[in-house]
């Protein structure tokens, strides 16, 4: 990856969306410690309002291409959230002894963007696999991303109350069932995966090589950042929020039968969106609200973390994700257009989100 000291070439590339709309997040309910939330043990269909709501009107309507039709992004979303949302759903049923699976449920069916199973999906399409050859996989990191969720939420980590919209697992469930689910949702994306080829990408991004080396070294340079410079917070989110999303785009060109060159033009893709998705998590974390975003606002701040605006100032930062946007896109050209119009239209979403 280029060097991001190169700030000053950074060019600011304009808005792909229409007027902006701001949507707002539906606080769920109000926090009571060890609430017992009985609505979890449903299996009816998981409804597409919860999806709907999170794509902002103008992150609907994203043209993956102007000499050709539009793509339409929010029917792809629908669908493929529904698709997925139901293989969760089944994937983890409320069995004794009923808490712990209710609160697996609790956090891996609250919503949710769904991104990194759809790039996963996404990407075997883009080689010509179907998405049938990714589901399990698509499943398996989703529930590593819930389980990186309620981990990052705990009282020892990040403290936070609120999660997409709703009180964080540990303060309904209490600290200690809450840890439990942590390691369920672990052991569960070995079952989710099993048979799939490419589980070493998955077992990579979350182990010492992936999530939890971005983890320690965020941890030790909070409230202790004076010398933490550019380099080092690239370091932290390649590691702790790209590594996944990598492997899920890695993965799904694996099971979908992509070549060697595809596969590795596909990781730099993902890299970079992987990248820009904690820029832009930044700048939102200074720029929007907590009801906005279903999270704690400004949370980063408090904590006395060094984050992109703070090293780049917001609009260096706000160049610097339009950069990466492109940059991600570029390897792209190469495939077809048609196809790939699902992993352009993420990487625009993932830019211009506004929670």
């Amino acid at each position: 990856m280029r060097s991001m000291n190169l700030v000053d070439s950074w060019v600011q590339t304009c808005s792909i969306f229409k007027q902006p709309i701001h949507c707002k997040s539906f606080i769920g309910f109000i926090h009571q410690p060890r609430i017992k939330p009985h609505f979890l043990k449903s299996r009816k269909p998981i409804s597409s309002f919860s999806i709907s709501a999170i794509i902002t009107e103008e992150e609907a309507k994203i043209d993956a291409g102007n000499d050709k039709p539009s793509f339409n992004f929010n029917a792809y979303v629908v669908e493929k959230a529904n698709f997925v949302n139901k293989a969760l759903d089944d994937a983890v049923s409320v069995k004794n002894p009923p808490m712990i699976h209710e609160a697996m449920r609790y956090s891996l069916l609250a919503g949710g963007k769904r991104v990194r199973p759809m790039l996963c999906i996404a990407a075997c399409e883009v080689v010509g696999g179907h998405q049938s050859a990714a589901v399990p996989a698509a499943c398996a990191v989703e529930m590593i991303h819930t389980m990186s969720l309620i981990h990052d939420d705990l009282p020892c980590m990040d403290n936070d109350d609120l999660r997409r919209g709703k009180p964080t697992n540990h303060k309904v469930f209490g600290e200690d069932v809450a840890v439990l689910a942590v390691h369920c949702h672990r052991h569960d994306r070995g079952s989710a995966e099993k048979g799939s080829s490419g589980g070493g990408e998955l077992a990579k991004a979350i182990g010492t090589e992936g999530l939890v080396a971005g983890q320690v070294v965020d941890l030790s340079c909070t409230g202790n950042n004076a010398n933490v410079g550019l380099d080092t917070l690239e370091f932290i989110h390649i590691h702790k929020t790209a590594a996944l999303l990598e492997a899920s785009v890695v993965l799904g060109a694996i099971l979908g039968g992509g070549s060697d060159e595809q596969v590795e033009k596909l990781r730099t893709f993902a890299r970079k969106i992987g990248l820009l998705f904690q820029v832009v998590d930044d700048i939102l974390d200074v720029t929007k609200s907590s009801e906005e975003l279903g999270k704690t606002a400004g949370k980063d701040l408090a904590a006395d973390k060094t984050t992109y605006p703070k090293l780049l100032g917001l609009e260096k930062a706000r160049e610097f994700a339009e950069k990466l946007n492109e940059e991600a896109k570029e390897q792209l050209a190469d495939f077809d257009g048609g196809k790939a119009a699902p992993l352009v239209a993420l990487a625009d979403y993932i830019a211009h989100r506004q929670n």
